[in-house]
């Protein structure tokens, strides 16, 4: 029996430069280690330099039980890294560019591997440089189903540029701030009762999904509006919470109801936490 496609994710690799020290960070790679965690076989894309921090990187990426096969190497840019200042309001990210991860360079293996993959999670920080932008257009058109992870950094994203990966999308996560400001965009009410189902249908999306930190997440599938509780620990403001959310919906999806995903969803984990809950847990 041959094993279940890959989830393939595509964008930015580096080191989240938090006061305590540097962790590997990067909402692709964040959600393709979350995924191998949950036993469905996952890929990374991206690019790092030909120096220390892209060889740590890459160190990290093998200790998660992942290959670096699709990471491409940059001997004329150097790794990706974030300033990250944590404190009791919305977290700060200072995200150095231009790096190699901004110079992710279109080929036949990467081709291939978006064809076979079962999915594609993508996310609008990819496309905020000309040749990675292009890269994710280009395999965007040969994946099988698209996961579009808003993921909203500024002053990183264009207006045309999220449309236009909405328009490509199959599935869409996005948080009630990146809701409000789209809405805002296309002169929409952001009420999630109207908005969600507005979104689906103006842009062809077979679901749309709203996380809501500690109130939980909402969920437009198949013309159903669908809602899950929270956990009280259960906040965006926690690093990774959001990936960890998304890569345990991806491994229900097509699988369990739609109330199911979104509970699993729900109690994952960030990674250095507790492992996320499989999905036999679930009624």
């Amino acid at each position: 029996m041959n094993p279940s496609p890959a989830i393939v994710c595509i964008g930015e690799f580096l080191w989240d430069m938090l006061p305590a020290g540097r962790q590997p960070g990067g909402a692709p790679y964040n959600v393709a280690v979350q995924l191998q965690r949950l036993g469905h076989p996952a890929q990374l894309i991206s690019r790092v330099g030909e120096d220390e921090l892209g060889a740590g990187l890459l160190a990290e990426l093998e200790q998660q039980g992942l290959n670096g096969q699709l990471i491409q190497r940059s001997e004329t840019h150097l790794t990706g890294v974030v300033k990250v200042t944590l404190s009791s309001g919305p977290r700060v990210y200072k995200i150095v560019e231009p790096v190699a991860w901004d110079y992710l360079q279109h080929t036949d293996e990467l081709r291939a591997a978006v064809t076979e993959a079962r999915m594609v999670v993508y996310g609008s920080l990819a496309a905020r440089s000309a040749t990675t932008r292009e890269t994710l257009y280009r395999l965007l058109q040969v994946a099988r189903f698209k996961v579009f992870d808003v993921n909203l950094r500024p002053p990183h994203y264009t207006r045309t540029v999220v449309k236009y990966l909405l328009r490509q999308a199959d599935l869409v996560k996005l948080s009630e701030q990146e809701l409000a400001e789209i809405m805002g965009w296309l002169g929409q009410s952001s009420a999630e009762a109207t908005a969600l189902p507005w979104l689906a249908a103006h842009f062809n999306l077979e679901a749309v999904c709203l996380t809501k930190g500690a109130a939980g997440a909402t969920l437009w599938y198949r013309n159903e509006l669908i809602s899950e509780p929270g956990h009280p620990d259960s906040t965006e403001e926690s690093l990774g919470t959001s990936d960890a959310f998304l890569a345990a919906l991806l491994t229900h999806w097509g699988t369990h109801s739609a109330a199911e995903c979104l509970r699993a969803a729900l109690a994952a984990r960030p990674l250095g936490t507790a492992p996320p809950v499989p999905a036999a847990s679930f009624p």
